[in-house]
This record gives C-alpha cells, structure tokens and sequence, in this order.
C-alpha cells in the first residue's frame, strides 16, 4: 500500500506539471476489465481539485445495436463502443464550458444519456477505460487527446478473480461467470496487454 500511495503521489505531481489547453488537460487511465481503473480514478479525483472522471463505459452501444450486429456475447470489446461518439464529446470538453457526457449503470446494463457533467471550472479530465490507447483504428485516432496516459498492470490471477467476483454480484451463477470471463474478457484482457500503445505511466497494483 506504501509503494501505491508513492506512485499516486509521483503520478498527482506529474499530472499537475502538464500544461493546459485551452483550459484543460486530459489524462487517459487504462487497463484490463477489473484492473481498478474506476476506483484509481475516483481516488485520483479526490486528490485533485477541479478535476472530473469520465468513464469510457457510458459509451457501449446499446444492447439493440449489439444484437442486430451479433455481438451480444462480445460486449465489452473494442467494436462494441461508440468510438465516434466518445471523440465528440471530447471535442466538445476540450472547447470548455460545462459539458454532460453520458455513464453506464452495471445494474442496469445500459447508458444513462447526460448521466454525468463536466463544469467549466474543471480543469483535468480524467478519463477512464479499456481502450483509450489501444493501437488500433478507429480507437487509435482518439489517442491525440492525451497529455498524460496511465496503464494499470495487474496479474491476470487478480483480475480474473475479480471479474467471476463481479458477475457473480450481479446475478450469474458460477458457471455463467466462468463463461463470461474465459471467453469475452480475459481476451480483451489480452487485447489490451498486447496492441496498446505505451503509456506515459505503468501502474504494478
């Protein structure tokens, strides 16, 4: 936990050094499914005063778009996402002012359009997910947005863990979360380790 709390506090300085544009700044938090990028940057906001997280999840397609398209089963890898849409709220963010971007309830399994907010005094933007830095187009388009990227690098002991935790909160039985994990996200897990571009910061947690 001492060694965490360093990097926190070597990442909160080198985060603080970037200059702003136009107003604001913008760092990407990637990892695998279940790594703790929603936790890490939630702590982060807590140590960063004017600074708001926006979660790459609130832009998965729908599950109707994903059924027409087959992907159902495969929800959570990169063609499963709005890419042009997250693009255009970033536009929209980098412009200032208050900005609503939408989240994505886990309960529910669905977007919350407008869900979340960005005011004007928000000066770092942290933004959260799987892909942010993914070598890979149309996600590797979105990557000249970053001032500053951190790719949390967790065991896949750990996170496999976790992730039959996390299915099994939500309602599936042991086998369906065995299902879930083995074969949509461990490899996006693998996706990820293999075809990111480097990040600015890797994170051991």
């Amino acid at each position: 936990m001492e060694n965490l709390m360093i990097s926190q506090k070597n990442i909160i300085t080198s985060i603080l050094k970037l200059p702003l544009r136009n107003g604001r700044r913008f760092v990407a938090i990637v990892g695998p499914p279940a790594s703790g990028k929603s936790t890490f940057a939630n702590q982060l906001q807590q140590q960063i005063s004017g600074s708001c997280v926006v979660p790459m999840d609130g832009f998965h397609l729908s599950n109707e778009q994903l059924k027409k398209t087959g992907l159902s089963n495969r929800k959570g890898s990169p063609d499963t996402f709005d890419v042009g849409g997250l693009e255009l709220i970033l536009a929209k963010i980098s412009g200032g002012g208050n900005v609503k971007f939408p989240t994505f309830d886990r309960s529910l399994d669905c977007v919350i359009q407008n869900g979340g907010m960005v005011k004007s005094k928000d000066h770092t933007i942290l933004v959260e997910g799987n892909y942010l830095i993914l070598n890979q187009e149309p996600w590797k388009k979105i990557s000249s947005h970053w001032d500053f990227s951190i790719m949390l690098d967790v065991p896949q002991e750990i996170i496999e863990k976790r992730l039959l935790e996390r299915w099994a909160a939500n309602g599936f039985d042991a086998s369906q979360a065995a299902f879930k994990t083995k074969n949509n996200d461990l490899p996006n897990a693998i996706i990820i380790k293999n075809n990111s571009l480097e990040a600015n910061y890797y994170l051991c947690l």
